[in-house]
C-alpha cells in the first residue's frame, strides 16, 4: 500500500497520518507530568529550524518520546513531548539547519547548509527529534499502530530511551518501508545519526536573527 499526501493544505493532509504519533507525545507528556516516566535524555535549552528540498527515507519508523533540558540560562528544568522520526538510510537534498542565540550584544545565527549540489546530503541510523514539521510526504507500506518495541521497519528505539524512562516500548508508533518528504519544514530538539555525510557544508555566523525558515 502506497499513502501519497499533496495539495495546498499541506499540514492538514499531512497530519492524517502523523496526528497519532502526536497525540502520542501529549500523552506520554501527561505520563511525564504524573510521574510515571523520568525525562532524563537531556538536550541543549534550545530548538533549531530545519529545512530541505527533499528527504528520501528507507526503513522509517516513528514513536513519542520526552526530550529534557534547562532553559538558556540554565535556571529551569525544560520538557519536551517530540515525535522521534528514525530512518535506517535517508538522503536529504539541499539541508538548511539554523539556531539563534540570544547574547547581551543582541541575537546571534548559526546557519549550516549542505547538499545543495548533486550530491546530498547522506545518513545512516538517523534520529530526528521533531516539535513541527510541515511538508508532503509519501509513504510506502505503512503500518498505523504498532507497538514502539515492535516496529522492525525503522531502526528500532533510539538507545538508552527506554532505560531512561525516555519512551515506552509498549507506546504507540507507525512504520513504512520507506518515507519520501518534499518541501520539508521542522523545528525540532535534537538530531543523531550514526553516520551523517555532509557534502558540499558551509557554515556560518552573522548577528541580528537569520533562519532557514
Amino acid at each position: 500500500m502506497e499513502s501519497q499526501l499533496r495539495g495546498g493544505t499541506r499540514w492538514k493532509r499531512f497530519a492524517v497520518v502523523m496526528v497519532p504519533s502526536v497525540a502520542a507525545t501529549a500523552a506520554i507528556g501527561v505520563a511525564l507530568g504524573q510521574g510515571a516516566l523520568a525525562a532524563s535524555f537531556s538536550v541543549s535549552g534550545q530548538s533549531f529550524k530545519v529545512t530541505a528540498d527533499r528527504l528520501e527515507g528507507k526503513g522509517f519508523s516513528q514513536y513519542g518520546a520526552i526530550d529534557s533540558g534547562k532553559s538558556l540560562d540554565g535556571s529551569e528544568d525544560q520538557h519536551h513531548p517530540v515525535a522521534v522520526s528514525a530512518f535506517k538510510t535517508a538522503t536529504i537534498n539541499n539541508l538548511c539547519q539554523s539556531v539563534v542565540t540570544p547574547t547581551p550584544f543582541g541575537p546571534v545565527s548559526l546557519l549550516l547548509k549542505a547538499g545543495g549540489g548533486r550530491t546530498p546530503v547522506e545518513a545512516e541510523n538517523l534520529y530526528i527529534d521533531v516539535a513541527d514539521l510541515k511538508a508532503d510526504a509519501t509513504f510506502k507500506n505503512i503500518d498505523i499502530g504498532v507497538a514502539a518495541g515492535a516496529a522492525s521497519k525503522g531502526p528500532g528505539i533510539k538507545p538508552g530511551e527506554v532505560a531512561n524512562k525516555q519512551t515506552s516500548p509498549f507506546g504507540f508508533a507507525q512504520q513504512a518501508d520507506s518515507a519520501t518528504l518534499t518541501g520539508v519544514k521542522q523545528t525540532a530538539w535534537a538530531t543523531t545519526a550514526g553516520t551523517f555525510k555532509l557534502s558540499g557544508l558551509s557554515m556560518s555566523l552573522a548577528t541580528g536573527t537569520k533562519e532557514c525558515y
